[in-house]
């Protein structure tokens, strides 16, 4: 590696990372997913990766096992949370992958399909996020008709929408969008293109938006709801206001650790060149990754369905030959 790549690793205050190219970049360095570099060196940067990305695969593992094994799991609300699951299941095997790799194989072709696999796997946990969003208020909206085969025809819809965009934003590096022939044209995340990577960071924008606005749309209709059980019973009692106020908290809560996990990554994606610190990458995907890992919590494991059936598969503290009303986002 050359001084100026020497200078940008001394100055991040951590070893040289196989994260890093091993190429010379007209004096400067860039992140990459997966290359090759010093077999002898780990970089504590890809070690916390590597653990985050275990945790998020061992958590997301128990809630596809537990929806896929219970039968009463089968509504749409349970299916786009096995589909949130499922991506970032997979997101956190590509993490895992993504460390074998660059320290065992040193290959451009295993790059690129270590980093599509990573890029498609996010991608399809935002995109269930979008979706699971868009059930929650359809739930409201359409209460009456909510469980009905419309509803999870729609949500096939969007299943098949959500992992087709993400598998062909995956596919675009292995296919030839990627900056292994121009070094010029690459992004902080190598072997991703400037272009590629802007692509990604707008896409999460506009979600982001679209939950906001959908979120914003929520609010409203609970606010609504709670102020005419209110006047039904001719007073407004305590429980109306604690109950509302409890709604919009979680979805701030929802919001904030979405926009918290993945907004200074997106920004940096906008913002930043290859020539900046590799630390200023990392600092801002390490906590990207949280959300996967933040996901099951929020979405499963708070709900009393799934939290039957995990005493059923570990404890057997109950018995599954009891049936139980599975409720619908809004009640949730």
């Amino acid at each position: 590696m050359n001084e100026s790549a020497a200078t940008n690793e001394s100055s991040a205050g951590s070893p040289p990372s196989l994260w890093l190219d091993s190429e010379e970049f007209d004096g400067n360095q860039s992140i990459a997913l997966s290359s090759a570099g010093l077999a002898f060196h780990v970089n504590p940067w890809d070690i916390m990766l590597c653990l985050s990305g275990t945790v998020i695969a061992c958590e997301n593992a128990i809630v596809v096992a537990i929806i896929v094994y219970t039968p009463s799991l089968r509504n749409p609300m349970f299916v786009l949370i096995g589909s949130l699951a499922t991506a970032d299941l997979l997101a956190g095997m590509g993490l895992i992958l993504n460390f074998a790799f660059q320290y065992l194989i040193s290959s451009e072709t295993i790059s690129l399909i270590t980093v599509g696999f990573l890029v498609a796997s996010f991608t399809a946990s935002i995109s269930s996020l979008l979706a699971i969003t868009v059930d929650r208020y359809l739930s409201l909206y359409n209460a009456l008709t909510y469980f009905s085969e419309k509803t999870l025809q729609y949500v096939h819809l969007m299943l098949v929408g959500s992992w087709g965009a993400s598998l062909c934003l995956g596919l675009l590096p292995v296919l030839g969008w990627n900056c292994l022939d121009d070094a010029s044209t690459c992004s902080i995340v190598r072997p991703l293109k400037r272009t590629n990577l802007t692509l990604l960071a707008t896409s999460f924008f506009v979600i982001f938006v679209l939950m906001l606005t959908l979120y914003f749309k929520i609010c409203k209709i609970v606010c609504r709801h709670a102020h005419q059980i209110a006047l039904q019973q001719h007073f407004f009692t305590t429980s109306h206001y604690v109950a509302t106020k409890k709604g919009v908290s979680t979805l701030a809560i929802i919001l904030g650790t979405f926009g918290a996990s993945w907004l200074p990554f997106a920004i940096y994606c906008l913002v930043g060149q290859r020539e900046y610190p590799p630390v200023y990458t990392y600092a801002t995907l390490l906590p990207a990754t949280y959300n996967s890992m933040i996901n099951p919590i929020i979405y499963a494991y708070r709900n009393t369905e799934i939290q039957r059936s995990i005493c059923v598969l570990f404890c057997g503290c109950f018995h599954t030959n009891g049936s139980y009303r599975s409720r619908s986002p809004s009640e949730v």
